[in-house]
């Protein structure tokens, strides 16, 4: 038996050697004592503090244990057939993966081949970038405009190679967002010569009267591929479920490139559930956060810190001093926050909009870690 490494440096493709691995957050078991705190508030996820509907609650309660032993639904028939009645997309007209980053390898996968490129925003959801990165395509970012998507940029960097556009409405984490009329320039303008992929995971939370269902431009645009995932608005983070929806024709050739079996029993259980009280939930989880939203503009504004995000259910906040120094300041009182030096915004936090008690909670950490 050999005890020697392997030639990394001849096995590793060049693409990988110069891409730094991503490390999450540590459990909150480890954090608490890292930081000594016993509780830790975590807003750095954008996570719906409400939690499951209480349909989906009660149908994970109801799941039989027994049934684990059994391999899932490998194409999530009943949940694909759901999301038809609810859409009014046929059921293969619809993709369920494992979160949404697995469909967004399904879908470079399917399109994309060396010397091709795909293209996004420069301060954006980063995992668009980073799997064509490791995938070996080049990624052509656009830095955005006003903070938000800035399409003739985007457009202006197609060129023959180009396969993928992806766009996400409203963008993470700036929470602006493309209204109908833009979007649907924009795909004019593109005319089906490359695939829109349009990211609408915190789509549920936009109430504004302009802003586009993706969902209803499939039939007239065939290159649109729209991203949902359950993870946010309907809070099934730890069951990793989402899915996409296109025209048929377009999804068949994405479907080639799935893994399948990779969304487990209890996700697609859940999720089926939270489509049959999504109205309700949607409506209690709206509120909560907009009475954050209202409640950190106030005090931020008296605070005199620059912040923006009007939509979806984070704020982003600009601060005097790095954002790494203030993550380690609030975690040591318990308030856990998203840096953003990773998203190209130094100096900045994004902060999960949550009920007002943790808010209040969030402001007083702020305020104190500042004040050291």
């Amino acid at each position: 038996m050999s005890s020697r490494l392997p030639p990394l440096e001849s096995l590793v493709p060049p693409h990988i050697r110069c891409i730094e691995p991503y490390i999450p957050s540590k459990p909150d078991d480890v954090l608490g004592k890292m930081f000594g705190c016993p509780r830790i508030y975590r807003l750095n996820n954008n996570e719906n503090a409400l939690g499951p509907s209480p349909k989906a609650l009660a149908a994970l309660q109801a799941a039989d244990p027994g049934q684990a032993s059994v391999y899932p639904s490998g194409d999530a028939y009943h949940l694909r057939h759901k999301l038809a009645g609810r859409f009014g997309h046929p059921p293969d007209a619809f993709i369920v993966g494992n979160g949404a980053n697995e469909l967004i390898a399904f879908v470079i996968k399917a399109f994309c081949q060396e010397g091709d490129n795909i293209i996004t925003a420069d301060r954006t959801f980063a995992v668009y970038e980073w799997v064509a990165g490791f995938s070996g395509y080049e990624a052509r970012l656009a830095p955005l405009r006003d903070y938000g998507f800035d399409d003739e940029a985007m457009l202006a960097a197609v060129d023959g190679r180009t396969k993928i556009i992806f766009v996400c409405n409203p963008n993470n984490p700036t929470g602006t967002y493309w209204d109908e009329r833009r979007l649907r320039r924009f795909l004019d303008r593109v005319d089906g010569r490359q695939i829109v992929v349009l990211d609408e995971a915190y789509a549920e939370f936009v109430e504004a009267g302009d802003f586009p269902d993706g969902m209803s431009l499939i039939n007239e645009y065939p290159n649109l591929v729209v991203f949902r995932t359950f993870s946010k608005m309907f809070a099934l983070a730890a069951l990793r479920i989402g899915y996409l929806a296109g025209n048929e024709k377009v999804v068949e050739v994405i479907r080639r490139t799935c893994v399948v079996y990779s969304v487990n029993s209890l996700a697609q259980v859940a999720a089926i559930a939270s489509l049959e009280d999504a109205d309700e939930h949607i409506a209690r989880t709206r509120r909560m956060v907009n009475e954050a939203r209202a409640f950190l503009r106030r005090e931020l504004s008296r605070l005199g810190l620059f912040h923006f995000g009007d939509q979806a259910n984070y704020m982003v906040v600009r601060l005097p001093i790095s954002d790494t120094l203030a993550y380690r300041k609030l975690m040591r009182q318990g308030v856990m926050v998203r840096t953003m030096t990773g998203f190209r915004f130094p100096n900045h936090i994004r902060v999960t909009l949550g009920p007002i008690p943790v808010m209040e909670k969030f402001i007083a950490a702020l305020e104190a870690a500042l004040a050291e």
